[in-house]
């Protein structure tokens, strides 16, 4: 089998690429011929295929008007990407091209090319692009549908893109071309990480193939440790939606307090840093021995997200090393995480309800200890990388012969 694996990025810069990576070399490893598009980056990692990659677009950096013009002609369908996508199709005609996150940069419009080639072609949904231009489904810091039950104009209304009425309404003109365009019901299928996720898309793509294949964890690369962790962790990016200010409030309001210690960078960092000093901050860290051995040493991970998380990587990540996983009730996120048996749940938001779990935890390390043990099960059981490779594959071939 020929597969075509289509992101932005060609490097790991978030869950996507994660995602992208690991299946990647499970395919490659299975005897099966794997090729790339992508853009084109300093940090790549090396490719067959990098000829044929995109020039790099970076939509933060374009002064001019002519630039900020071109840009967002681009933005919503990137000519350039689509001849290039062309010329490595009409050389390599791959059997499968599965997609990952493609819009702004590469842009929708590359499925129908893909199609008209006769490729089977998939996407996995890692957030909620589709039914949300801005993708977060959020406005103000609170969770929204409004351009899913609405017009899509409500991203400019709201100014959902940094508060910005120019990149806002961009959103908008991108999210109606692909009403006009419908690149997304030309998919023989979409993955979708959470059933919370298939639900939603459903909304807008009422009859789509969309399957729930989750995200997984190599467990051979993973062992748990035996201890139970002498301080709280967060991982991931300083934002709004991310609630690290909930949890920085809830560790401030706890009555026996494990030091906690926030792993990541983002808009929200020199704000929590004045207004919080107990927390210590270390900044961004990559994916790599010295990330893995703080969460090995954690009581638990918190993931007190305020929107709605699809298949976090961080809470798998944390239950491979066997780490109990305090996450917010929203979203994926209690498909993942069963409330008191190998983690805990809480109403996003609540800083005292958490602050209250936190103190648990700490009065009770056996509780952490067992919920952890049960965390790792719980991985091994429906989220090993084994698990969503032989769905993957199997998805793939019924695409190509239906009648297996």
């Amino acid at each position: 089998m020929k597969i075509l694996y289509v992101n932005k990025f060609f490097f790991i810069k978030g869950g996507a690429e994660t995602v992208l990576f690991q299946e990647r070399e499970a395919m490659m490893q299975a005897g099966h011929e794997i090729i790339d598009f992508s853009m084109e980056h300093p940090e790549n990692l090396p490719s067959a295929w990098s000829e044929f990659f995109v020039h790099h677009v970076d939509y933060h950096h374009n002064h001019s008007l002519w630039n900020k013009l071109q840009a967002g002609k681009d933005f919503i369908h990137n000519a350039r990407a689509c001849e290039k996508f062309n010329a490595l199709l009409l050389r390599e005609q791959p059997d499968i091209v599965h997609f990952h996150n493609i819009y702004h940069q590469l842009t929708p419009a590359l499925i129908g090319i893909a199609k008209r080639f006769g490729c089977k072609t998939v996407l996995t949904a890692h957030d909620y692009k589709i039914v949300c231009p801005s993708y977060t489904m959020l406005h103000d810091g609170k969770v929204c549908d409004a351009c899913l039950t609405g017009s899509v104009f409500n991203a400019y209304k709201n100014r959902c893109q940094q508060g910005e009425r120019g990149k806002s309404l961009l959103l908008s003109l991108e999210a109606l071309w692909q009403k006009w365009a419908k690149d997304y019901t030309l998919l023989d299928a979409i993955i979708a990480p959470s059933e919370f996720m298939r639900q939603t898309l459903l909304r807008k793509l009422p009859k789509a193939r969309i399957d729930v294949i989750v995200n997984g964890i190599d467990t051979r690369l993973t062992a748990p440790d035996e201890s139970v962790g002498e301080y709280f962790l967060y991982i991931g990016r300083l934002s709004r939606e991310k609630g690290v200010a909930t949890l920085a409030e809830a560790h401030q309001k706890m009555n026996n307090p494990l030091p906690l210690k926030i792993a990541g960078n983002g808009l929200l960092n020199d704000d929590l840093r004045a207004r919080y000093s107990k927390p210590e901050f270390l900044g961004y860290m990559q994916q790599g021995e010295a990330l893995n051995a703080l969460i090995r040493n954690a009581r638990a991970v918190i993931v007190p997200s305020e929107y709605y998380e699809n298949c976090s990587m961080s809470v798998l990540e944390s239950m491979a090393f066997g780490r109990p996983v305090v996450g917010g009730n929203i979203g994926g996120i209690p498909e993942q995480i069963r409330d008191g048996i190998d983690g805990r749940l809480f109403t996003p938001g609540d800083a005292d309800a958490l602050a209250d779990i936190l103190d648990e935890l700490v009065s009770n390390p056996q509780q952490a200890r067992e919920m952890g043990i049960n965390a790792r099960r719980r991985l091994e059981d429906k989220y090993a990388l084994s698990h969503h490779m032989h769905q993957l594959q199997a998805l793939y071939q019924n695409l190509i012969d239906p009648s297996l």
